[in-house]
């Protein structure tokens, strides 16, 4: 599951996925990414639920067409990224990863939502 998080600093967009995440998930969460990528500078606070699963049926095919389109599209746009997860595999993934990331990117642990929300803001 995909919901947009209240309470976010202007600005910053916050989202957090839960759950196992298929296909259907993100194919509802593309207008809300879409008009994201329509304000010209993107800051992203994403919470990786402690309940998060991975991605079910559809999910990775979906989550590959969404993103690398909207970073092919709006690459400078992308300005900061925190995440937010208490699952040591994603701090790992990220830190590997983040030369392909746009923008800066930060990880912070599921207690720092707050100091998440100002540094992608900042």
């Amino acid at each position: 599951m995909i919901e947009i998080l209240p309470d976010m600093p202007d600005g910053v967009t916050g989202i957090r996925v839960s759950g196992r995440l298929a296909g259907d998930d993100l194919r509802k969460f593309r207008p809300a990414m879409e008009e994201l990528l329509g304000t010209g500078e993107i800051r992203i606070v994403e919470v990786i639920a402690s309940d998060y699963e991975g991605f079910g049926p559809g999910g990775l095919a979906e989550d590959l067409k969404l993103g690398f389109g909207a970073l092919l599209q709006h690459h400078s746009a992308f300005k900061r990224i925190a995440v937010v997860s208490d699952k040591e595999w994603v701090a790992h993934t990220l830190h590997a990863l983040a030369w392909m990331v746009p923008g800066e990117l930060a990880v912070f642990g599921i207690d720092e939502l707050e100091r998440a929300k100002e540094w992608a803001a900042g």
